[in-house]
């Protein structure tokens, strides 16, 4: 099924959305990979202050855009994306897009996700609507059973408004569901956290940048 479409979209805008706690490679080759596979013309990261579905973050939303301003910088297309911030109360992903929506009218606004997240879709607020405010963007690694788990999720959706054209998606500014394989580095925040509690190095799992800010400011690292 394919939505109407007055004009074509003059920006093709991923958003990929995290506690960034703290930000890693794993996250910034996401971003790249699926920059790539869709042809996005900017991947906005942004950090979630307070999830709704998950245990609140260590550091403190200030620290977190701030590593992940300095992961960023000088990376071709990856921005770093504060909107969530100041937001009261848990945040919700409806309310970023509807916010996104009135800032880019004319954009086509692609959510990445990866393959757990699209699996608990239906437990987020007003998860109906996003199919109408953006397209929704599935990153599965081509590895283990993902294939298989992808049959088992959001049939609907997938039935209704799944593509494997990425073309469509400037074309259009919302309303489908695309899935990608994509590599996905074995890096996860509680491994970097775990890592620093216990004085162990944390190099070549979070950008150099990333890095040097965590040591000499002994984020993350055991209390005495």
């Amino acid at each position: 099924m394919q939505p109407p479409s007055s004009s074509l979209p003059c920006e093709v805008i991923g958003i990929l959305g995290g506690t960034f706690d703290p930000i890693h490679c794993g996250h910034l080759r996401l971003a790249l990979e699926m920059r790539l596979a869709l042809g996005l013309d900017s991947v906005r990261m942004m950090p979630a202050p307070r999830p709704r579905l998950r245990s609140a973050p260590q550091a403190d939303a200030a620290t977190r855009m701030r590593l992940l301003e300095a992961a960023v910088e000088g990376i071709p297309g990856l921005l770093a994306d504060d909107c969530e911030l100041d937001r009261e109360g848990p945040t919700t992903t409806i309310e970023t897009l509807r916010s996104l929506r009135v800032e880019f009218p004319s954009a086509s606004l692609c959510l990445i996700l990866g393959m757990d997240a699209f699996s608990r879709l239906d437990t987020w607020i007003e998860h109906e609507e996003i199919i109408h405010l953006a397209h929704i963007t599935v990153a599965h690694r081509a590895d283990n059973d993902a294939l298989a788990r992808e049959r088992k999720i959001e049939t609907r959706l997938l039935r209704e408004h799944r593509t494997d054209d990425a073309t469509v998606l400037r074309a259009h500014r919302s309303g489908f569901v695309l899935v990608r394989d994509i590599p996905v580095l074995d890096i996860s925040s509680s491994r970097i956290r775990d890592h620093c509690a216990r004085g162990e190095s944390i190099r070549f799992l979070v950008p150099d940048r990333v890095h040097d800010i965590l040591i000499k400011e002994g984020l993350y690292a055991a209390t005495p």
